[in-house]
């Protein structure tokens, strides 16, 4: 398939512009470019039909199987687009007048009510884009709550080995240096190891639970503990939110603030160059440290007000609005019966595929898992060469996405499923047959495998020279 720069025809252009209705604003000279901008030139047919070929080779949730661990690529209803498509959503402008928003106002009031309980957290801000912008917002928080409290020691925050790689970087880029505390054997934090790590420097520390592994921590309400008695405060990595939603509350394992994905757990579509949402839950000890502005109800309605010692604009305005609105759209569908069991039945599909699974392939841990399981391919690869990557390419070749490779890093041919609670028990035997085949396949023939995929429009890539020496511009 050709590039759409590599289609474009000197002279050729489409209108699909509305006259502008107002009057024409000229650029002062010194911002103008010199010349005009390099675009692609074709007519309305060619773009249509080149977007189209886009989407057919795109692979989603809507064309099949994707369990991507630790991300939740769960179907995502269409009732959540038609409530944020809604005129009463879309034709308003952030900055008018608080009075003439109630309705967007209460959305975001609404939503934040909903997660707070579901979370256990006193106060939310929906400004935060992204899963790792709410990390950063929520260090923020604990950074601007020891300053305030005079205690400028406290420059450290605790990551476990087995955390996403965004809990370090968001650390740092918050002024705190990272310790890292090793996994105990069973997957879990390692106590001894934890205790070790905190003193009068500890700011914090940052967990997901169930963690990267898919592992429940029995020792959760120790661990926090830990922590509050140094001196520092807990940070809810929520990312793998979708196994407790409703069930368990980060609050009430001991956690201060918390940050959410939006679009992971509630459904909402994720990125492809976004936008995604981040909203970050507190207790009441930092919600005066929130970014400003906040929405409160008042005798006149809703309004904006600032916390008193907020860290600031974390973005403009007030977040991915219609994101918070199809998450509140989902929220309300399934209810309080429905968001628990959702939880449940994520919990259930993962551990039935792994079961149906260990008897071939190796699990790293050995343990009921919540709601995604890690495959370690080591053994396999040791007898046959074949790796993760080769049974993650010949996933493709069966039409299903693979799962996520390589992580987390403490397990080295690693391939960590998710199924979520959306896809039905026959969509998951269909895969369980296939990496049963692939199985067999690598026993019988790894050659075959190296190769793959074999039946997907592009063959296997160079990945390492992509990364290395990556091709970003199209010569003209």
């Amino acid at each position: 398939m050709k590039l759409i720069f590599e289609k474009s025809v000197e002279g050729r252009s489409c209108s699909i512009l509305p006259p502008c209705d107002v009057p024409a604003a000229e650029l002062p000279t010194a911002l103008a470019r010199d010349k005009a901008p390099d675009l692609p030139r074709l007519c309305e047919n060619d773009i249509s039909r080149h977007y189209t070929q886009l989407a057919r080779r795109t692979r989603g949730v809507n064309g099949g199987f994707y369990p991507l661990g630790s991300c939740t690529m769960k179907y995502n209803p269409k009732v959540n687009e038609v409530a944020a498509a809604l005129p009463g959503f879309t034709d308003v402008h952030p900055l008018q007048p608080a009075h003439t928003v109630q309705g967007c106002l209460e959305v975001l009031a609404l939503a934040e009510q909903y997660l707070c309980e579901i979370t256990g957290m006193d106060a939310m801000t929906f400004q935060p884009a992204a899963g790792a912008h709410g990390e950063y917002t929520g260090l923020l928080l604990i950074k601007a709550y020891h300053e305030h409290r005079g205690d400028a020691a406290r420059t450290k925050i605790i990551v476990p080995d087995s955390a996403h790689g965004t809990n370090p970087a968001s650390a740092a880029m918050a002024g705190f240096s990272v310790v890292n505390v090793p996994s105990a054997p069973n997957g879990c934090v390692d106590l001894e190891k934890l205790r070790e790590a905190v003193g009068p420097d500890t700011a914090g520390l940052m967990l997901t639970n169930p963690n990267t592994v898919g592992l429940f921590d029995e020792n959760i309400l120790e661990i926090t503990r830990i922590i509050h008695e140094a001196g520092g405060l807990n940070y809810y990595d929520g990312a793998n939110l979708n196994a407790v939603m409703g069930v368990a509350r980060p609050g009430d394992m001991g956690f201060d603030v918390v940050h959410l994905n939006l679009h992971k757990t509630f459904s909402t579509p994720h990125g492809g160059g976004g936008p995604g949402s981040g909203p970050v839950g507190c207790k009441e000890l930092l919600r005066p440290f929130l970014p400003k502005e906040s929405v409160a109800q008042g005798p006149d309605g809703y309004a904006l007000e600032d916390q008193p010692c907020s860290v600031g604009r974390v973005k403009e305005f007030y977040g991915n609005f219609l994101v918070v609105v199809k998450a509140l759209a989902y929220i309300i569908t399934l209810g309080r019966e429905g968001i628990p069991q959702a939880a449940k039945h994520a919990v259930l599909n993962a551990n039935y595929m792994m079961e149906c699974l260990k008897d071939l392939y190796d699990m790293a841990y050995d343990a009921r898992c919540m709601h995604e399981f890690v495959m370690d391919l080591g053994r396999l690869k040791g007898e046959t060469g074949v790796s993760a990557m080769d049974i993650a390419k010949g996933l493709l070749d069966n039409g299903i996405h693979p799962p996520t490779m390589y992580f987390p890093l403490i397990v080295h041919e690693a391939l960590m499923v998710e199924p979520t609670e959306t896809e039905s028990k026959e969509t998951i035997d269909e895969a369980v047959e296939v990496l049963r085949r692939l199985y067999s396949q690598a026993q019988e023939d790894p050659e075959s495998l190296h190769q793959a995929p074999v039946t997907t429009v592009v063959r296997r890539l160079d990945e390492v020279g992509a990364a290395r020496h990556p091709k970003l511009i199209f010569p003209q």
